[in-house]
Formats: structure tokens, sequence, C-alpha cells
């Protein structure tokens, strides 16, 4: 039996999607962010020595990183669905976007959760003038332009093709939602991001991701 170790509001949810849309049994344990520190609790620890989501055990084997995880349950029990066929265009797009979703798109907009709680967290009076200061130097000059330059990027990739890695849905659209929906929470996508939105849209009202919902419990990033 496949084991999901689910942290709420956090990547282990597309893991749970994945999942449903491979229509395979597992079970899920949940751990619960600390509400002041939004970090994951100490016991996700006995299962992975760096104590974060997702990680899955499955007979007795872990795996840990999405990236990693998600390439492991379509090897082994996709009979290849979600994946493109070996020595295609779409295949080359489909494992570039695998990585791109952690490896390019999600570093600014973490720097841009950071900044924004600097800039807009508690700190004693005599420092506030000097750190917002920087975070929103740091923001303007850095972190939002980054975050405009990839979201542009991906529209322009949606525009030529409904999903990222060809015509077909795929595991790489799997591992792209969470990026795109901390972008839509943290930022907004605007009507400048049609294609954007639209794949939100469209991903949202897949019976598989409605089903991973129900199972995982809230999830912030949702729209």
């Amino acid at each position: 039996m496949i084991t999901v170790h689910h942290l709420n509001n956090s990547r282990s949810q597309r893991i749970l999607w994945l999942l449903e849309e491979l229509g395979l049994e597992y079970e899920i344990k949940k751990y619960q962010r600390d509400p002041k520190t939004m970090l994951a609790p100490p016991e996700l620890k006995a299962v992975h020595p760096l104590g974060k989501s997702p990680v899955i055990t499955d007979d007795g084997t872990v795996v840990a990183e999405s990236g990693a995880i998600v390439e492991y349950l379509v090897e082994r029990y996709g009979n290849g669905r979600l994946v493109p066929a070996a020595g295609t265009p779409e295949k080359l797009k489909y494992t570039y976007f695998l990585h791109f979703a952690e490896g390019s798109a999600m570093s600014p907009l973490l720097m841009k959760l950071v900044f924004d709680r600097i800039e807009n967290g508690p700190m004693p009076f005599f420092v506030k003038p000097v750190a917002r200061g920087i975070a929103r130097k740091v923001k303007e000059g850095f972190v939002n332009p980054n975050i405009q330059a990839q979201l542009d990027y991906l529209e322009s990739e949606l525009k030529a093709r409904p999903w990222f890695a060809g015509s077909e849905f795929s595991a790489a659209d799997i591992q792209m939602s969470f990026a795109l929906e901390a972008a839509a929470s943290r930022g907004g996508l605007g009507a400048q991001y049609p294609q954007l939105s639209g794949f939100l849209q469209r991903i949202h009202a897949r019976p598989a991701y409605q089903r991973a919902l129900e199972r995982g419990g809230k999830y912030d990033y949702a729209r």
C-alpha cells in the first residue's frame, strides 16, 4: 500500500491528485503545519531526515521530492499513462516542465513569500523602515520581475498547445500546478494571463483533482 505523508497546504496535494488520476489505492497520514511558523511538524523527520512533505512510502521504499515521487509513481504504476512516448518532442517538453516546476518556477515565488512576510510582519518599530525598505527593493528589483518573466514565458507556452507537454494532459501538468496556484494566490495572474488562468480552471474541474481535495482536506491554494 502506498502511504502519502501529507502536509496541509503543501506540494503533497498534487501527489494525491496524481494518485487519483492513476486510479491507485493509497492511504494518507496527515500532518499539520505549525500555525505560527508554518513549518512542518517534527514527526515528519521519522519518515525522512529532512522532515518535509511530500514523501511517500511504498513497500518499505521511501521516496521524497515532488519530481522524484511523480517519476516513481508514473514509471512503476502508470503503464504508459500520463507520460508522452519516449523519443518524442512531447517527452522532452514533459521532462523539461517536470524539472522547471521546482528548479525555476518556485524559487522567486518562495522569495516573494519570504519578503512579503518581512515587509508586512510584526517587528520592533525602530527596524521597520529599514527592513521593509529592503524587502520592497528586493521585490521590485529582482523578485517581481523574475516572476513576471516566468509567467510571460509560461503563458506563451500554453498559447502554442493546451497542456505543457503537448496536446495531451500529463504528469508534467500536475507537477506545474502548485507553482501556478502559488502564483495566483500570492500575486494574482490577472487578465494578461488568460492561458494560465484557463489552465487552472481546467485542472480544478478535473474529477481526480476534486477527489484529491476531498481526501486531502483544506487546501488554501485551490481556486
